[in-house]
């Protein structure tokens, strides 16, 4: 397509859309949300997009992240008052939205425009940890699906993010020495004065559960599953720390606002714990981490006081899911809605 063809399209895209989009289409007319839950289909035994709705709204969850953009899920969601995360698929649909502001057009006219404002997409995830070696294409892709968004008159609704990794930021404890990875940060400077431009989140995936596995010598499973015994003073800014997710979310503020960018807050677009399949992973731990993750977000981390938006990983245990036995049990459900362990959601 030639650019003035493109150029003609967004153009009436955002007449259409101004005509068609009133105010019952604004992201402030869906509920406060605190805590959502990620939901991952890479399993053959789950049950159907309409059934895990009802789940969700049985269960006063009140908003889902979906890791491409399923129709299916999209269609039984719509209606539902569920606030949601919309990825655009791997790391092959963010080069193809990177490379062409047409495919970024068409994928907001599918993806979004076709559903929204019955389904009340939050944020456009571009990118879910995407490689270091990779990194480069996620700020143009970004750019593109924002100016699509624009066209469509929702980029104030609906903002345009990225989903990172904790190894994003290094130096991070204490959490004020938080900062950009030198492997990542000329690309992550770039997205976090984009994010702040445009009055977006950035996106992070948060697991104090890694970080103890892998050094059980110096944390202690009570800092990592916000339970007391453990407090940890920050010389470099005065704060105090009781658990090991208030630390890892802080230091990914400090290193925003060494790229010049604080005014853009977190979302915690994945934590979870593992109920079986590695070390630590139990059932009762994994009641105690997830439990607490969702009482606690509601008042935010030492740095950033206030409602954190929190998505825990994840809804079911996916059979299917490659790599580490503890990838398949990270659900709050089994494949037949019945729940790995008691949880409660507070009413928004």
């Amino acid at each position: 397509m030639s650019k003035m063809g493109t150029l003609r399209l967004l153009l009436l895209f955002a007449v259409t859309s101004m005509l068609s989009v009133g105010p019952s289409g604004c992201a402030a007319c869906a509920q406060s949300i605190s805590t959502g839950v990620c939901y991952g289909v890479i399993g053959n035994n789950l049950p159907s997009r309409s059934d895990v709705v009802a789940l969700y709204k049985s269960r006063n969850i009140h908003a889902m992240r979906i890791y491409y953009p399923d129709h299916e899920a999209l269609a039984a969601l719509r209606g539902s008052g569920i606030g949601l995360v919309l990825d655009v698929g791997g790391v092959d649909a963010v080069r193809a939205l990177a490379a062409s502001p047409a495919a970024a057009f068409e994928w907001v006219r599918a993806n979004v425009r076709a559903h929204y404002p019955g389904v009340l997409v939050r944020y456009v995830a571009v990118g879910n940890e995407v490689p270091a070696a990779d990194a480069g294409i996620i700020l143009p892709a970004m750019r593109n699906v924002h100016a699509a968004l624009a066209a469509a008159g929702l980029a104030g609704a609906v903002k345009v993010s990225t989903a990172v990794r904790m190894d994003a930021i290094a130096d991070s404890f204490p959490p004020s020495r938080g900062v950009f990875n030198p492997n990542v940060a000329r690309h992550m400077v770039r997205v976090a004065m984009f994010l702040a431009s445009t009055g977006a989140p950035l996106l992070a995936n948060v697991y104090p559960y890694f970080a103890y596995r892998d050094n059980p010598v110096d944390i202690s499973l009570n800092y990592a599953t916000f339970q007391p015994g453990t407090t940890v003073r920050d010389d470099g800014n005065g704060l105090v720390y009781t658990n090991l997710f208030d630390a890892m979310v802080d230091a990914i503020h400090a290193a925003l606002e060494k790229a010049k960018a604080p005014s853009v807050r977190v979302v915690v677009s994945e934590s979870g714990w593992p109920s079986a399949g590695g070390f630590a992973a139990t059932v009762d731990n994994a009641r105690t981490y997830n439990q607490n993750l969702i009482n606690h977000v509601r008042q935010g981390t030492p740095k950033r006081p206030g409602p954190l938006e929190t998505y825990v990983f994840a809804m079911f245990n996916e059979n299917q899911k490659p790599g580490d036995p503890t990838e398949n049990n990270f659900g709050l459900f089994y494949p037949d809605k019945r729940p790995v362990y008691p949880i409660t959601f507070p009413a928004n």
